[in-house]
């Protein structure tokens, strides 16, 4: 899996209105066919129409991430930030396929509501069968 930011959570940041120690940040799977622009992808509402659909254990709008941290990286000159990972169980039918997930601010409302953070590459499409559950481990950006 490789992780791209997107260029608005650039600017948020450095404008302080992000903040990973008090926001609640989403995570949500896309869609078949979606391919992520780092530079137009800014917020929720830019990519909710590629959303995966709600059913079969996945419901639109995600999960919510915990257990952020924040570690410095003197050695790769970036900052990491990370979540514990997150699950969906397919119930109903397959979820999926998916090409990967976006982590959205769901905290942000003023000048960009829910900025997208960054978007996970699964490098391929991938669908969890009924019953199986879906994860998603070592969460992280580098900003």
């Amino acid at each position: 899996m490789s992780g791209t930011i997107a260029n608005k959570a650039r600017f948020e940041l450095a404008n302080s209105r992000i903040d990973f120690g008090s926001d609640t940040f989403k995570i949500i799977l896309m869609a078949s066919g979606f391919a992520f622009d780092k530079d137009t992808h800014h917020g929720y509402s830019d990519v909710s129409a590629n959303e995966l659909a709600n059913g079969n254990g996945y419901t639109t709008g995600g999960n919510t991430l915990s257990g952020v941290s924040v570690t410095e990286d003197d050695t790769n000159d970036r900052t990491e930030v990370s979540w514990n990972n997150t699950t969906w169980t397919a119930s109903g039918g397959p979820i999926g396929p998916t090409p990967g997930a976006i982590i959205y601010d769901d905290t942000a409302s003023s000048p960009q509501a829910d900025t997208i953070i960054g978007y996970i590459d699964f490098s391929g499409e991938q669908t969890e069968p009924d019953g199986g559950v879906a994860t998603i481990a070592n969460i992280k950006v580098y900003v």
